[in-house]
This record gives C-alpha cells, structure tokens and sequence, in this order.
C-alpha cells in the first residue's frame, strides 16, 4: 500500500516482491517515448529517467489548444510505451505544477499526505495563470525537501498556500535561498527567476571514441571524463550548470541529441549519472529507436548557467570536498568493471548480523544517497546491532555490533572445564560453562569470559525457512571477542567483534 514500510507491506501480503530503482532501466524504457514526444515539439527537457518536460505556448497553438495537446501527447506516449507503462501529462503554468498536475490527474487523482497518488492514463490541465490556487491546497510535504518540510510543518504551515501567503523578505530572512525557491514554488512560478544567461560557446567539451563505442561503460567511461571536464571549466568561470545537452554521433553520422534539466547544480557526478543513463537509453534501448553504429563523439553543451553560490564546507572542512572524490573513484571504478561491480553497504533490518546490511549496486541508490550526498536512505533507519531503529526485531543480538562479518559462517568447537562440549537444553541453559574455543580446526583458546545464551526461534510458522539458534559472547584470553552460534548441535563464529 502506499505510504507503507517495506517490512509492513511484506507482512500483509508475503509474496510481495520488492524491487531496487534502477535508472537505466527506466531510461531505456523511456527513450521510445522521448523521440515520440519530439515529434510534437522539437525541445523537449527529461528531468529524471521516466519524467520530461517542454513549454506548451507553440505547440499548444499548432495543436488546438492545451487540452488538445495533453491529449495528444498522451496518445502518442501510450503508444510508444506499448502497454508497459501508464502516461500521465500535466499542463500547468510552471514544471513544478505541471508535475503536480500529472500526479494528480483528474478525475481520481488524490493527495494522500505527503505524495500525490494518480490516476493511470489521465491528463490534467491547469488554466494559464490558475497554478498558484491549484497548489494551494496541496501539503507542503510536495516540496520534496524534508528538513523545510519538518520546520514548516512545526511552524503550522501545512499547504502551500500558507506558504506562499507569507511575506517572501521573511521567508528568506528565515531560510536563505531554500526559502526562496519555497515561495516561488508555492506561488506557481519558477524557483529560479529566469535570469539564466546562454553559456559562451567555448564551454561545449567533446571527445572523439576510435574504435567507435557500441558498449555503455565504455562511453560512459569517456562521458565520466567529460562531466569532469565541464565542471572543472564552469567552476573556473564562477558558473553552474542547470540543462545540459547530451550529443552524440555515431560511425554512421548518425546524430542523437538530449537535454537534461536540474532544478538545483548539476555536479560533475550528477552529469555523469545523465550521460549513463541517456547512453544505456540509446545503446540498449527500444530497437526502433537504437543507432545502427557505435558512437564515435560525445559532446557536452552546458545549455543553460546560473552564478555558482558555492558550497559550505563542513565544520572541520573538507567532508564535501572527500564526498565528491569518493563519488569519482566510485565512477571511474564502475567504468572499468561495469555498473553491478561497485556496490555500497545499505542498512537492512534482520536479527543476525549477516542480514541487518547487504550490499546494493550503486546504480540503485539515488543521487543523494551516494558517499558525501545529503539523501535519506528510509532502509538506514534500522540501526545495525540492535540500535533503536522503528522497526523492533525481538531476538537481534544487542549492541555493540560485530565489527567483521565472515561470507559464510565459519565452524567452531566449544568444550567445557571438563573437555565435555557445551550445549543448550530446552530451556535455554548452556550444559556447562564455556572454557575453550577452537575455530575451523585451529588450535585451542582458552575463554576469558563469555555471555549467553541469546536463543533465537525464527520463523516457526514456515518448516523450510525455520531456525532455531542459541547465541554466545565469547572473549579469549587472546583478546579476540567472538559471536558463536549453536544450532543443530554444531557451534558456528558468526562473527568478530573488534
């Protein structure tokens, strides 16, 4: 359901299966819909793989109207996404509303707290100069910037009309630039004023691809160089990218062209991702829009700038600094061995260590969830090693937390004063008290001190996924602390606390 935690959905229904965003995926799938789009307008902006955005006013008179042109892109859409996808299209006075609008496309489109819920192959027109009443009504939660969102709401503004009725001067006094661009999005207008100013033509970076590229790490590794390239040469000019065009041509003088939009800076990472993701759209997408031949020159054309307003350091200095080199070693590595083979460790919820982190493809974490980024990762939320996370796991091993985690658990012997080994009765006593630990065969370590049993009846509804465990703190005399697992009457190292 929506609004739903992955675990609750989960529990009312066990069969769900969830799966991780994947960009390129989305790009490749949206690609046929983009070329179908541009046969209706010639300049039309993808905000994210699966979203894009054009001003209606020309097409809008050649098509008969706005609501004509909804139509008409709507038809279009469905036909090129041929049946895997619904279309939504918002017409509105700003792409903030136009995205609300589509959200929310009548009838049966509904707001539902903090996301707007639509309904599948709808349009929604919002009237020329009518955007402002149409958001009004609509939670702040919509801005989509949650520190704001937690102040504003705290501070019982919870529309945005409340929002936009308030003196901008004081909203800026308050919050600075966020607040600003709060306002200007209540009120139905750009968050930026539209003082952007067309870069000079020596900004444009190229690159020549010989052999010709026909595989997307390969491209995108060039295209990684390139980000790096146009950022460098916008940073020296005091600028910042907002729309940047992706051009490239093939062996067969073929000519692809993409425009990028980004409501706030583009950093070299955010380019690269782009370039990735519209790279994997042409090379491996729909094959009626895919070039016949490999590409042979990338180009970059920083379409649209606006004054670079700098980047506050952390308190100690350098965290933003160390944030953007580890996203480019990260992008760099990916390059050379693929998009699956750079992965990150991502927080899970679980009782024993093994689960509670996993390691996910970084191509599936979002944009600020990267190392040095600002995201909010909802799977973070349950603290590893029995941290007060909101999901409870009755059973999870207390803190603090193991620090090595072997791959698979390795086997173990545990034997009392007596040489006896040391087992678990029914109920949940140990037979004797640890006194020597040997570890996949290895020699004897006498134990210092230990703590346990922890049992652990898992799943006892499901006979194939049961487990019955008993666990154990064991320290040596070697100062090596121990996570030792009984179960089935074989003991297990689980894990190594540091």
């Amino acid at each position: 359901g929506v609004g739903l935690r992955r675990r609750e959905s989960q529990g009312r229904c066990p069969g769900l299966v969830v799966l991780d965003h994947d960009p390129g995926l989305d790009a490749r799938r949206f690609e046929p819909v983009l070329a179908a789009v541009e046969t209706l307008t010639p300049r039309v902006e993808v905000t994210a793989p699966g979203s894009c955005a054009f001003a209606t006013r020309g097409p809008s008179r050649y098509f008969g109207g706005d609501e004509a042109l909804a139509e008409k892109v709507m038809a279009v859409a469905t036909e090129a996404l041929a049946g895997r996808g619904d279309v939504l299209v918002g017409v509105a006075d700003g792409p903030f509303a136009a995205r609300l609008a589509a959200r929310t496309a009548a009838p049966g489109g509904v707001d539902r707290g903090d996301r707007a819920v639509p309904a599948p192959g709808r349009t929604r027109v919002v009237a020329p100069g009518e955007s402002a009443g149409f958001l009004a009504p609509l939670p702040v939660a919509t801005l989509d910037r949650p520190d704001l969102v937690d102040v504003l709401e705290r501070l019982g503004l919870r529309t945005l009309g409340a929002v936009a009725a308030l003196p901008l001067a004081d909203l800026v006094a308050r919050f600075g630039l966020e607040g600003q661009g709060a306002h200007r999005l209540a009120a139905g207008l750009d968050e930026r004023p539209p003082d952007a100013r067309r870069p000079p033509p020596d900004l444009v970076v190229h690159a020549e691809l010989d052999p010709p590229a026909e595989r997307v790490d390969r491209a995108a590794f060039v295209g990684k160089a390139l980000a790096d390239e146009l950022h460098a040469r916008l940073a020296s000019e005091g600028l910042a990218c907002t729309r940047v065009a992706v051009e490239a041509e093939t062996e067969h003088q073929e000519r692809l062209e993409r425009l990028w939009r980004h409501e706030g800076a583009l950093s070299a990472a955010a380019i690269a991702d782009r370039i990735r993701w519209q790279l994997d759209g042409w090379l491996n997408g729909n094959p009626a829009v895919r070039p016949t031949g490999g590409v042979s020159r990338l180009a970059l054309v920083p379409d649209e700038v606006l004054p670079a307003r700098g980047r506050q350091l952390g308190f100690w200095g350098g965290e933003a600094a160390a944030g953007e080199r580890a996203r480019r070693a990260l992008a760099r590595v990916q390059a050379l061995l693929g998009a699956e083979a750079v992965a990150l460790p991502e927080p899970r919820g679980g009782r024993r260590p093994a689960e509670q982190v996993s390691l996910v493809p970084v191509e599936v974490l979002g944009e600020g969830e990267r190392p040095g980024g600002d995201g909010h990762d909802p799977a973070a939320e349950a603290v590893v090693g029995g941290g007060t996370g909101v999901a409870p796991w009755p059973g999870q091993v207390p803190s603090p937390a193991p620090a090595v985690v072997p791959p698979e658990p390795r086997p173990a012997e545990v034997v009392d004063a007596a040489g006896a080994p040391v087992r678990v009765s029914g109920r949940g006593l140990p037979t004797g008290a640890p006194a020597r630990l040997s570890v996949a065969g290895g020699p004897w370590a006498r134990v210092e001190a230990w703590a346990g049993p922890w049992p652990l009846d898992q799943r006892w509804w499901d006979p194939e996924a049961h487990r019955r465990q008993a666990r154990f703190q064991v320290l040596t005399t070697a100062g090596v602390a121990h996570l030792l697992v009984l179960e089935g009457g074989r003991w297990w190292v689980e894990a190594v606390y540091d």
